[in-house]
């Protein structure tokens, strides 16, 4: 297993929301980064997305034009897998499916540097069974990312049953030097993010649904109430409903009725209210 210091390429599985954050921070930070997807189009718009999120940090000062065109110079598109051969450090980050993350996860077994760290940004998947698709479970961490990846700070790195000491300690140590910090969890349902934020936010909507208050006032109650910085209705807006309603399932067939999903959350998914990014969901949007 690498080191932190020997790591200079860092490969991207997914060019989606959470895939270009990814590879966004890493190529910040100094790293290379080959961001890989299945069409050329979903790499287009990765690199979209990440020139958006580059704009205002540099609008804002937080980083110079000439950091942010570096950032964009170090990181290379693909659609093949086998470009990510020569990464020290692979993060997976496609869809909630676990046969869609053990297929790749096999694919990388093959591909992948025999010394490579293999993680995936899973947020509620079991990392055991991800990584039972390989020779090297040792080698295999969840290294969760929190959305939107460049503006949280957090990063949750999960140890699997046959999680090395090694590849945890580089996984923590990688996320820190993308300047994020991190808490550790075991492999259980939800890890300690969602198993706990799913039923707060399933709560919140249906207080909603029978009444309780208006949603702004649900928002507000919460975020005056306890701190925190966005109440659960906003907050689920922009995670997206519909990984709500995945993430909710998963728990629910993992861990029993306290976290079945709101009726309301559902409703809205099945009418394509998705949150921000469909630009409706409990609020509307530009």
């Amino acid at each position: 297993m690498y080191e932190l210091q020997d790591v200079e390429t860092v490969g991207v599985v997914g060019a989606g929301t959470m895939g270009a954050g990814i590879a966004q921070v890493a190529a910040t930070a100094g790293y290379d980064v080959v961001m890989r997807d299945i069409e050329q189009s979903f790499v287009d718009r990765g690199f979209e997305t990440i020139e958006d999120s580059l704009s205002p940090l540099v609008d804002r000062d937080a980083l110079s034009e000439s950091e942010a065109d570096a950032a964009l110079d170090r990181i290379t598109g693909t659609t093949e897998l086998d470009d990510l051969a020569d990464a020290e450090v692979v993060v997976e980050a496609a869809p909630e499916e676990m046969d869609l993350k053990q297929s790749i996860f096999g694919d990388l077994n093959e591909i992948a540097d025999e010394e490579a760290l293999l993680a995936t940004n899973t947020s509620t998947l079991s990392i055991t069974t991800i990584a039972s698709a390989t020779e090297r479970a040792a080698s295999v961490v969840g290294l969760h990312f929190m959305n939107p990846v460049p503006i949280m700070d957090g990063v949750e790195v999960v140890t699997g049953e046959r999680t090395s000491k090694t590849a945890t300690d580089l996984a923590h140590a990688l996320a820190e030097d993308l300047e994020k910090e991190t808490w550790e969890s075991d492999d259980k349902p939800g890890f300690v993010t969602n198993r706990i934020l799913m039923p707060w936010i399933n709560e919140g909507i249906r207080a909603f649904d029978e009444g309780v208050a208006e949603k702004e006032d649900i928002d507000r109650g919460m975020t005056l109430g306890t701190n925190v910085p966005m109440g659960p209705l906003e907050l689920a807006d922009h995670i997206g409903l519909d990984v709500c309603l995945h993430a909710s399932e998963t728990l629910h067939e993992e861990l029993g009725d306290r976290y079945t999903p709101a009726y309301l959350l559902k409703r809205k998914v099945e009418a394509g209210d998705l949150g921000k990014k469909t630009g409706r969901g409990f609020y509307e949007y530009e």
